[in-house]
């Protein structure tokens, strides 16, 4: 059995379907978001370098997943991705790095549980009206009748989008490389 900070074994890949292609070098849109402390986050004003990581949904331990959410492909993994941030939150701030944000489409109640759960350092996202991800044309998918985004990280440089990751895989991997792209294009 895995824990939910494991990923199972054979975990299907998603591919590069284009999705995010248009994003790179796009300004971030005024677009006004509830944080996880019932702040307001305006992205088109965020200021210096920002790491925002989008990720379908975190599970919970009372609740089960969705039928069928290991086979789709970067459904799994969103708890190891936010736990990969948490850890790797010191050096992304050493690295110049003002703010890491976690951002998908549950409510702030729900995202809540996750971020004391977990005990991030950083604040999540909701986009639960897809305001952000209607504007910027986010690839997502469906699943027992919701949308959800599919797995990404953006570097901005105050509203710019420096760098796209996408596809992640594996999720638990995606603060690292964001590291190691940091590393290298910031020196």
């Amino acid at each position: 059995m895995t824990t939910s900070l494991e990923l199972p074994e054979g975990l299907p890949v998603p591919e590069d379907d284009g999705g995010a292609a248009h994003l790179a070098g796009m300004k971030m849109p005024r677009v006004e978001l509830l944080s996880t402390s019932g702040g307001i986050v305006d992205v088109a004003k965020l200021p210096g370098c920002t790491v925002l990581y989008i990720y379908p949904m975190t599970g919970r331990p009372d609740r089960e997943l969705p039928a069928g959410w290991d086979e789709i492909p970067g459904a799994r993994g969103c708890t190891p991705q936010s736990c990969s941030f948490r850890d790797h939150f010191a050096e992304l701030k050493e690295l110049g790095v003002a703010q890491v944000y976690g951002l998908s489409t549950q409510d702030t109640d729900y995202q809540r549980e996750a971020k004391e759960r977990l005990h991030l350092p950083f604040e999540l996202l909701s986009d639960s009206n897809f305001k952000l991800g209607d504007v910027m044309r986010l690839p997502y998918f469906e699943v027992d009748g919701v949308r959800l985004f599919k797995r990404m990280a953006l570097i901005l440089d105050g509203a710019n989008i420096r760098h796209v990751f996408y596809p992640v895989f594996p999720p638990d991997r995606n603060a690292g490389d964001v590291v190691a792209w940091l590393r290298e294009n910031n020196a």
